[in-house]
């Protein structure tokens, strides 16, 4: 089977299966989604799957884990959090905002993204950044903020573990979210960044740099779970039986997100 005719059997099981699920619901207001930055390139394929089977369309912000959490900690209405950080979502359950554990949707990984612009070089050990910051290759690093975004604890695992993490740390860029560290990535005051490797297979990243994917042993898991909210309406719930089933978990695979409990490569 070629890949084209392999990516148009994918999307037709995603719609039977959309059809299946929103058969379910009622028509009403749409969900709102809180979704992780990590989400952008991968979300609108699987919302548009849905919406075009008949599953009502729903109103998606993205952000940081740890931002949307507290977001949703103060009150913020929405109906379904898919998180990047499993922490976060655990916290919600412990505290009892959510319905039931939700589920683990998907599984990230780093990758080290390097603009065409850059001298870095593809170096999977990020031995190449050391040597490159004493050659003068190497200006900024971009990751997202270790604060409040998964992404950002994975890039400052790896760095530590490399040894790099003292060296680098002021010359890192901390993006508000995953999705912004790919920005500041490809800008030209930054040699590089440590992104999610899902991101840089969208089109216009993939066109303006290079990236190398990172062993799955040099960072902490990044383990993604999404959970309903107290007040979820039949279209949430149908949308996240949608996200649990094995049609949505084609595309996230096939957009760079290994299935939950998959070997790590």
């Amino acid at each position: 089977m070629s890949r084209k005719t392999g990516y148009h059997a994918v999307l037709a099981a995603c719609r039977v299966m959309a059809l299946v699920l929103a058969g379910t619901a009622a028509a009403g207001e749409p969900p709102i989604v809180a979704a992780a930055a990590s989400l952008r390139h991968v979300f609108p394929e699987v919302v548009h799957v849905w919406s075009a089977a008949g599953g009502v369309p729903p109103e998606v912000s993205y952000g940081s884990s740890g931002n949307l959490y507290r977001q949703i900690a103060q009150g913020a209405p929405f109906d379904l959090f898919l998180s990047a950080d499993e922490e976060q979502a655990l916290k919600l359950v412990r505290a009892g905002r959510t319905e039931g554990e939700g589920a683990v949707y998907a599984v990230g990984r780093l990758a080290l993204l390097v603009p065409l612009h850059s001298g870095l070089a593809l170096d999977a050990s990020l031995a190449d950044l050391g040597r490159a910051i004493g050659d003068g290759r190497l200006r900024r690093l971009s990751i997202a903020n270790p604060a409040h975004a998964p992404y950002g604890r994975a890039a400052r695992d790896a760095l530590v573990r490399t040894t790099l993490w003292p060296r680098l740390e002021d010359r890192l860029l901390l993006a508000e979210n995953a999705a912004q560290a790919v920005q500041f990535a490809l800008t030209r005051g930054a040699s590089g960044g440590l992104v999610p490797y899902a991101l840089t297979l969208a089109g216009r990243v993939s066109a303006e740099a290079r990236h190398v994917l990172l062993d799955a042993s040099m960072h902490g898991p990044i383990t993604q779970r999404m959970v309903l909210l107290p007040g979820a309406g039949a279209g949430a719930r149908a949308l996240y039986r949608f996200l649990a089933g094995p049609a949505a978990r084609r595309i996230f695979e096939r957009s760079g997100f290994p299935a939950p409990g998959a070997r790590p490569k």
